[in-house]
């Protein structure tokens, strides 16, 4: 499933990034390229897993569609329970969102304080259809991105391009992108990695030689 999802471009992600200026959930997109956590992740991230002085999130959750509806409970996998990294960009648009939830707070005749990072505006959980359908999907065609495939999970598989692409190790990768193992990794990105160490036994000859 994973091979078949596309990838954004710089200028494709720089668009969508700017389209979202002012957005509600403007630093949710901002995050989701930045970190690549999933979308149930980035539902179910909680401010007391996020410390902007550290610059560091922990993914300890994950807001799940169950049968008798949302519900957070435990990420995908053990190795989906991680610490991950904020760049300065990321910590800027928390901080704004943050104050921006703080107001929302104020003038919400009702708030259900889940102490949730992306919840709805009344402070519940957000449905993962309501997001994908009423935002994301309006994002992409106000960018005008809507024709090109991109579904939610290709926020995520953007971050995973831009580190192999920029020479990341892929264990660094599976540890951040919460991979329950290295074979997920390698399968995903395995395209992308082809021509990596292609000269390395040519390197050999000069230094054996």
């Amino acid at each position: 499933m994973t091979g078949h999802i596309q990838a954004l471009s710089q200028d494709q992600v720089k668009t969508l990034l700017r389209t979202s200026k002012g957005e509600r959930n403007e630093a949710l997109y901002v995050v989701a390229v930045h970190t690549g956590l999933r979308q149930g992740e980035l539902l179910g991230l909680r401010w007391s897993g996020v410390d902007l002085r550290a610059n560091r999130l922990s993914v300890a959750r994950s807001l799940k569609v169950t049968a008798d509806g949302l519900a957070l409970g435990p990420p995908k996998n053990k190795a989906s329970r991680r610490s991950v990294p904020l760049n300065k960009m990321a910590v800027t648009a928390l901080e704004a969102h943050r104050r921006r939830q703080n107001e929302e707070r104020l003038r919400a005749p009702v708030w259900h304080d889940h102490d949730l990072v992306f919840p709805n505006r009344v402070g519940n959980p957000m449905d993962h259809n309501n997001l994908y359908h009423r935002e994301y999907k309006a994002l992409l065609k106000k960018a005008r991105l809507h024709d090109q495939g991109f579904t939610f999970h290709s926020l995520r598989h953007t971050f995973g391009t831009a580190l192999i692409k920029g020479g990341e190790h892929p264990k660094v990768v599976q540890s951040l992108l919460g991979h329950a193992s290295i074979v997920q990794t390698m399968d995903t990105y395995s395209h992308l990695l082809e021509g990596i160490g292609s000269d390395a036994v040519g390197g050999l000859e000069e230094a054996f030689g």
